[in-house]
């Protein structure tokens, strides 16, 4: 710990990325306090999503998504082997249904070369029955390394992983805001059952959906470079029945995410989601009116998809940057030279691929501040 500071680096969010910044702070010897404001780790976009590793295959040249989702999808099988956290690398078939998404599709798989993605195939429709007899296909991408994971034990894992070297993961203590010392660090407050003020040398911000309003608690934070929020939400549906699929199935992107897909969980239940819908407040209900939806969507890829065989399951909102009709932007890692304040990473928009590049971003951001 430094003798000028009470903590090298202030972590505000335990989610996936923030818990990963944490790690990569701590492995270069840094003294790390990473702080939650729920009442265990990851309970915020971290743990409302698929759980899917991606392999990189969308993203646009040159951008943070696609280096850091292909970095941070290598690291993360390594880590979780080395921490015996459950992962299936069951691989994804990239489906076109009918000849009009042929050039799409293509389009992903060139795409996917420009990114360094390995082991990347084109399949035909026959080639793709071959493997999941009941998908719909003209013809397909396979990209053998995707994957799905366990989100929670991964977490757990990188909690760990900062406890084993002296820092510390403190839940049910929001972030209240910080003021930056003139001779360089960050007066911190915290809240809990008893507000609280320390200091640190370095602070970084990963509070996912609240990225926003915790940037503006940050005295001296240029509130023009907050970028405006959207909350993108998403439902899925838990399939009744034996899992049709084994590897993940997914239809080309719609405008601005991904769109519903295929996956079967570790445990075996088949799962389709998420849609998206643009949401003015965090409400996490499913709607069992959507159902007809993603029948209507499902069954261009499974044809044999059963009336009544789905049941509303679960939502997640993702923070992002873009709204309706937007193009979908970039993650944004703002350091110095975007807000003037030496020593602070504020991170916004880290939605999907946000969990696959956990471990790069965190290297990213630990490289940025402490080299």
């Amino acid at each position: 710990m430094s003798a000028s500071f009470d903590f090298d680096a202030v972590v505000v969010g335990a989610g996936a990325v923030g818990l990963a910044s944490g790690y990569a702070l701590a492995r270069r010897g840094l003294s790390v306090l990473v702080l939650e404001k729920g009442p265990t780790i990851g309970q915020g976009v971290s743990s409302r999503n698929s759980e899917v590793v991606h392999a990189g295959l969308y993203y646009s040249t040159g951008s943070l998504k696609a280096r850091l989702c292909v970095e941070g999808r290598r690291r993360l099988y390594a880590f979780l082997d080395d921490h015996h956290v459950a992962y299936d690398k069951c691989g994804k078939l990239v489906v076109a249904t009918n000849d009009d998404q042929v050039a799409a599709v293509e389009a992903i798989g060139e795409q996917a070369a420009v990114n360094g993605v390995e082991n990347m195939r084109r399949l035909t429709g026959a080639e793709a029955r071959a493997l999941e007899p009941q998908v719909r296909a003209v013809m397909a991408l396979l990209s053998p390394e995707s994957g799905v994971f366990d989100s929670h034990g991964y977490m757990l894992a990188l909690q760990g992983e900062i406890e084993d070297r002296g820092g510390s993961v403190v839940v049910g203590t929001p972030f209240l805001g910080a003021t930056p010392l003139a001779a360089g660090g960050f007066s911190v407050r915290a809240g809990g059952a008893e507000e609280t003020s320390l200091t640190c040398r370095l602070l970084v911000t990963a509070p996912g959906l609240q990225a926003q309003e915790v940037a503006a608690t940050i005295e001296g934070f240029p509130p023009a470079d907050i970028p405006a929020r959207h909350l993108g939400k998403g439902v899925y549906f838990a399939l009744r029945g034996k899992a049709p699929f084994s590897r993940l199935i997914y239809p080309p992107p719609i405008a601005g995410a991904l769109g519903v897909h295929y996956r079967r969980d570790l445990g075996g239940q088949a799962r389709f989601g998420p849609d998206l819908a643009y949401v003015e407040t965090e409400d996490y209900t499913v709607d069992s009116g959507r159902a007809q939806g993603f029948y209507d969507y499902v069954r261009h890829f499974w044809p044999g998809l059963p009336d009544g065989a789905l049941v509303p399951d679960y939502a997640g909102i993702r923070p992002k940057l873009h709204g309706p009709g937007e193009p979908q932007l970039d993650f944004r890692i703002d350091g110095v030279e975007a807000h003037g304040l030496p020593g602070l990473i504020a991170l916004f928009g880290i939605e999907s691929p946000g969990l696959t590049s956990s471990l790069a971003l965190g290297e990213e951001v630990a490289r940025r501040l402490a080299g």
